[in-house]
Parts: C-alpha cells; sequence; structure tokens
C-alpha cells in the first residue's frame, strides 16, 4: 500500500499574480518620447549627409581618375617627341650648310644616326638585327630562303629590314632572309 501523499496543487489566482511592464528595450523612464524621436530624426539627417558628402567624394575621384588617363593617353610621348626635336633639329643644321662637302654630310648623318639610336635605347626602343643567328618567328619575318654555305639551315642570311623592341615587346619583326636546307 502507498502511504505517501500526492503533491497539493497550488493554482495563483489573477490577484495574487504581479504584473510587472517593462519599457521597450532602449528607451529610459524619463525620457520625452518626442525628444528621443527628434534626436534619432537629426542624427539620421547627418549620416545622410554623410553618406552624400561619401558618395560626392568617390564621384569626384572617379572624374578625376578618368582625366588622368585621358591626359596619359594624350601626353604619354611627350618626352619622346622633345628628344627626337633634337635629331629633327640636326637634320635641317646639316641640310641648311651650303657648299658642304660629301664627307661632311655623311660624318653629320653618322653623327645624327646615332644620336637617334641612343634616344631610341634611352626610351627602351631596342633595335633587332639578327644576322647569323637561328631563325626567330617570334621576332623575324621570313620573306625568302636561300641556300647559303656560310650559314647553318635554318639561320638568317641577310637582314633586309632591322627590327625593334619596346622593352621587349616586339615592336616590328625584323624582315629577314634565311637559308635553305
Amino acid at each position: 500500500m502507498n502511504t505517501e501523499r500526492p503533491e497539493e496543487v497550488v493554482e495563483e489566482t489573477p490577484e495574487d499574480a504581479q504584473t510587472e511592464v517593462s519599457e521597450p528595450e532602449g528607451v529610459d523612464a524619463g525620457v520625452d518620447p518626442e525628444a528621443a524621436l527628434a534626436e534619432a530624426q537629426a542624427k539620421a539627417d547627418e549620416n545622410w549627409e554623410r553618406y552624400l558628402r561619401a558618395l560626392a567624394e568617390v564621384e569626384n575621384v572617379r572624374k578625376r581618375a578618368g582625366r588622368d588617363v585621358e591626359n596619359a593617353h594624350k601626353f604619354a610621348l611627350e618626352r619622346f617627341g622633345k628628344e627626337l626635336l633634337g635629331v629633327k633639329d640636326t637634320l635641317e643644321m646639316g641640310l641648311a650648310v651650303e657648299g658642304a662637302s660629301v664627307e661632311s654630310l655623311l660624318e653629320g648623318s653618322n653623327a645624327t644616326l646615332k644620336m637617334l639610336a641612343s634616344t631610341l635605347e634611352r626610351f627602351g626602343i631596342v633595335e633587332v638585327d639578327p644576322a647569323g643567328e637561328p631563325f626567330d618567328p617570334e621576332f623575324h619575318e621570313a620573306i625568302s630562303m636561300q641556300p647559303s654555305d656560310d650559314v647553318e639551315p635554318g639561320s638568317v642570311v641577310a637582314v633586309v629590314q632591322k627590327g625593334y623592341t619596346l622593352n621587349g615587346r616586339l615592336l616590328r619583326p625584323a624582315m629577314v632572309i634565311v637559308a635553305a636546307e
């Protein structure tokens, strides 16, 4: 036989229960709701102004970068052009000399050619003159083949037109005649 008594269930009545009403989170009991709203609106307006300023700044940076790229394309050759003007001036002075001998004109032309070559090298333009070297289709353009006892088959026999590279990148291939087998 079970001698234990069942536990008593006690029910609370509405009069016994205490209801706690709490303020919404983030709102102080002593703060005026209208003042809080005005403060929140002021903060929202300030953030909106910051956003508009940031947006305008991004747009200005984009426009400035576009102008810089445009100017870089437009004036990229300015320094190169100034250097070439010296070569042109030298050629004009040589042609303006009256009664110059063939030797002096030849000497002036050679000096001008050296000046042009040094100007090109300063700007990274290097001559490709592959005479006697093996044919390289990346830098040479074969215009014909001819038998030769002087060089191995597949090598350059003669250079018809020199090629040029700009900082290692091909500007113009060398036009060559290649030794046939």
